[in-house]
């Protein structure tokens, strides 16, 4: 089994800072790409950042110059620094990891998800 939990959740004001961690746990081979997803309320899920293995990060635009995605790949850790937070960054945050776990002639490679953590900017 495999587990991602996240942590940092908060309510701050516009232009304030959070940071989430996501950590992966279970019977892990490797990890490939991790990220952060979010939904606003009536809006579907959309992507805002992801990062490679080896450290390449890409960012939604509505993100970009604000929000920073790094990993730890000893600790299986994701984080999402956020700064200049608005209004409109106010949603639930899913983390999200692509997993090997397996044995040899039995590797199985899939989509893990969080449970989700609330992220809410005041104006």
């Amino acid at each position: 089994q495999v587990q991602l939990v996240e942590s940092g959740e908060g309510l701050v004001q516009r232009g304030g800072s959070l940071r989430l961690s996501c950590a992966a746990s279970g019977s892990i081979f490797s990890i490939n790409g991790m990220g952060w997803y979010r939904r606003a309320p009536g809006k579907e899920r959309e992507l805002v950042a992801a990062v490679t293995s080896v450290g390449t990060a890409n960012y939604a635009d509505s993100v970009k110059g604000r929000f920073s995605i790094s990993r730890d790949n000893a600790k299986k850790t994701v984080f999402l620094q956020m700064n200049s937070l608005k209004p409109e960054d106010t949603a639930v945050y899913y983390c999200n990891a692509n997993v090997q776990t397996g044995s040899t002639g039995r590797w199985i490679r899939r989509d893990y998800w969080g449970q989700g953590t609330q992220v809410t900017v005041s104006s």
